[in-house]
């Protein structure tokens, strides 16, 4: 959404696939999770009163109204793009199955995953960690509005430091909400490497799929 209260930015939209087509140039698969938090949150609809689980469906359509829009954006620098559902809804998108998602992958598409994990409770941090599992991504990348995991809240704490390494457990007990702590454990079990970037950053992308000193790796 950039700096609007809610919606999209296509300036940002485009900015994204621009770096996701430099990422795609130098050989590297791409597969993205989008949220929705720019329209809104399925647990902050359910603070407000609304049901739970209708609050999470909804938020789950919502990221699906994204993941056209990144679609488009990508497809309008010639990248060929495929959205894939985690709920049914055939006429927008495919459904996600996890064998031709990496079909899509090997034929040089950039997947979008939308719809998180399909069923309420669950967050899209959780949603990221379930798909890169699945598809054996090498590097699980949580693009963010900060550049690193820091020990406090850099904007509240003037002596918030950054870390450039951590494991983990360190994230979980140190409570440092990198991600929720169901997408951190998944990562933990499955030995997934995960990166924490701002994704405002030009070049932070490419940086961190070359493995170089970009942000916070936990692992």
């Amino acid at each position: 959404m950039g700096d609007a209260e809610h919606g999209i930015d296509p300036g940002v939209l485009n900015r994204i696939a621009g770096e996701v087509k430099e990422l795609k140039a130098v050989g590297v698969e791409v597969a993205i999770v989008v949220g929705a938090g720019n329209y809104f949150r399925g647990a902050g609809l359910a603070a407000s009163g609304i049901d739970r689980v209708t609050a999470d469906q909804m938020g789950m359509i919502a990221t699906i109204i994204n993941s056209l829009a990144m679609q488009d954006a990508l497809e309008r620098i010639d990248l060929y793009a495929r959205v894939m559902s985690a709920i049914k809804i055939n006429q927008v998108c495919e459904d996600f199955i996890r064998r031709r998602a990496i079909r899509h992958l090997e034929k040089g598409r950039v997947v979008i995953f939308a719809a998180g994990t399909g069923n309420p409770f669950f967050t899209t941090d959780s949603a990221a960690s379930l798909r890169a599992v699945e598809i054996n991504a090498n590097l699980l990348i949580k693009a963010t509005k900060v550049d690193g995991v820091y020990s406090a809240d850099p904007v509240k704490d003037q002596l918030a430091t950054r870390y450039q390494t951590l494991e983990y457990d360190e994230v979980i007990e140190k409570k440092l909400e990198v991600m929720d702590t169901t997408a951190v454990v998944l990562c933990r079990d499955n030995g997934m490497p995960l990166r924490v970037l701002d994704m405002m950053k030009p070049g932070a992308l490419m940086r961190a799929a070359k493995g170089l000193d970009e942000g916070t790796l936990v692992s």
